[in-house]
């Protein structure tokens, strides 16, 4: 093939706030910035570094208005710690209709872009 993925790219109308708050959620750091486009990228020495596509916010004028189309979906150590930690950073849990029984957790950035808390895998025996 030819192609890589490069970037998954967000639309923002505050991209700085939108950046910031993802570079906490997953630990990457900014590695470009200015008014209109900030990008994010797995911190050197990572697993992720050189691996998964940056993320990159670009500033848009209108707010967010219909459920994404893509999303991220993180799978952490813990479901329950981590999104206690996303609240804490200002994530909120969403309806998108998922139901009650599902193993993932639906949550929004404070932008209102939604991604999921996927359950932790079983360790192997």
């Amino acid at each position: 093939m030819g192609f890589r993925i490069e970037n998954i790219s967000i639309d923002s109308t505050s991209p700085a706030e939108t950046a910031q708050f993802w570079a906490e959620v997953l630990g990457w750091v900014i590695v470009e910035d200015d008014d209109d486009e900030i990008a994010l990228q797995p911190p050197a020495g990572s697993p992720e570094a050189g691996v998964v596509p940056d993320i990159l916010f670009l500033r848009v004028p209108e707010d967010k208005a219909a459920k994404n189309r893509l999303h991220l979906d993180l799978r952490p150590d813990n479901q329950a710690a981590e999104v206690a930690r996303l609240e804490a950073l200002g994530a909120t849990r969403v309806d998108i209709g998922q139901g009650g029984d599902v193993t993932w957790v639906v949550m929004a950035d404070p932008e209102g872009n939604e991604f999921c808390v996927l359950r932790a895998v079983p360790a192997a025996s």
